[in-house]
């Protein structure tokens, strides 16, 4: 599979490491369990999106863009890595960000990716929960063409045919070094929701002639729309690299009992997994995304879902920034309570 014919800037760090999780394979007893440290493709911390911005902003270039827009939640790792691109290419970013949890917590709203945002000089601007983000976006689009600038329009995760080819790439990729590291995939799992990644996945693993299993742990809607929506995607992205045939329904597999009370509310589960890859991995999870990825990883590993000598990757899509928008949910109440008995 050949995607040297479509634009891309390189300005990711890549081949990301795929490593094993030594210390989390022990403590679970299931599985042996693999990483792909797709938090170090290091633009702005790094994550997911990176891959996916190097061929945006191709196309963004191409078009002759000299702003870009885009949108997400209030705590977007997306919006962070498209404002920092667009500032190092000297492109204006305005970023719509959507109120879907109602948060009134001060680091929710201003801390974590808001600041990075902020601090890398984005646009910022909050719509309501369930507004028309794409209507918003075509709004201010025209209205930046009254004032003489040239648009770009980047989907919210940047998940749309373009930029998912940055997850067809990483899929190469990985099967690639699995191959090297003579590493059998049987399961790859992964945080699964506004769909680019995991249509650039299973377009990928399907166009390598992988056996492995894809697995989207989603973080956002109800499984028959999950899997809808990025069969949807997938049939595009196929199209778009002239294989229209090669993922089929049954390629699409999501999960979505971990989703809890929302997007980006918090679960319990999404908590035990942050903790527990932090203090056996030393890998930072995110609390919307690879937080609860884990998290649905940990729980069909304690239902027996995979067996023992197995290989599962999980696929780490970054976002760790986001822990500083919710400090509240994580307690530590035994370094408190020595706080509150210093000051006194």
């Amino acid at each position: 599979m050949d995607l040297s014919r479509f634009p891309r800037l390189s300005f990711a760090h890549l081949p990301t490491p795929l490593e094993p999780m030594e210390n989390l394979t022990k403590k679970l007893g299931g599985p042996n369990l693999w990483i792909k440290r797709d938090d170090c493709t290091g633009l702005a911390s790094g994550g997911n999106k990176t891959r996916k911005l190097e061929y945006l902003m191709a196309d963004a270039v191409d078009k002759g863009a000299d702003t870009i827009i885009t949108q997400g939640a209030t705590q977007s790792n997306h919006a962070r890595q498209t404002v920092a691109i667009a500032s190092r290419m000297g492109m204006e970013c305005h970023i719509l960000l959507e109120d879907r949890t109602g948060s009134k917590e001060k680091n929710y709203n201003y801390n974590g990716n808001v600041f990075l945002d902020l601090l890398f000089g984005g646009k910022l601007s909050k719509r309501p929960a369930g507004a028309d983000m794409d209507a918003e976006m075509a709004d201010l689009a025209e209205q930046l063409r009254r004032e003489g600038r040239t648009p770009y329009i980047i989907p919210g995760g940047g998940s749309n045919e373009i930029g998912a080819l940055g997850y067809v790439n990483a899929a190469l990729e990985l099967v690639e070094q699995a191959a090297a590291m003579n590493l059998r995939m049987d399961h790859v799992v992964h945080a699964t929701g506004s769909t680019g990644t995991q249509a650039g996945l299973v377009t990928g693993l399907q166009g390598a002639g992988s056996a492995a299993h894809l697995l989207g742990i989603g973080v956002r809607a109800p499984r028959p729309k999950q899997e809808e929506n990025v069969f949807k995607l997938a049939q595009k992205v196929c199209a778009h690299i002239g294989q229209p045939d090669l993922v089929k329904r049954e390629h699409v597999v999501a999960n979505c009992d971990y989703v809890g009370d929302g997007y980006g509310l918090p679960t319990d589960g999404m908590v035990e997994a942050v903790t527990m890859m932090a203090r056996l991995e030393a890998i930072l999870l995110d609390p919307v995304y690879s937080g609860k990825g884990m998290a649905g990883l940990i729980d069909l590993i304690r239902k027996g879902q995979f067996e023992k000598g197995e290989n599962v990757v999980f696929i780490h899509t970054g976002g760790s920034v986001a822990l500083f928008g919710y400090p509240h949910v994580f307690s530590f109440p035994d370094y408190r309570a020595s706080v509150s008995q210093s000051a006194a």
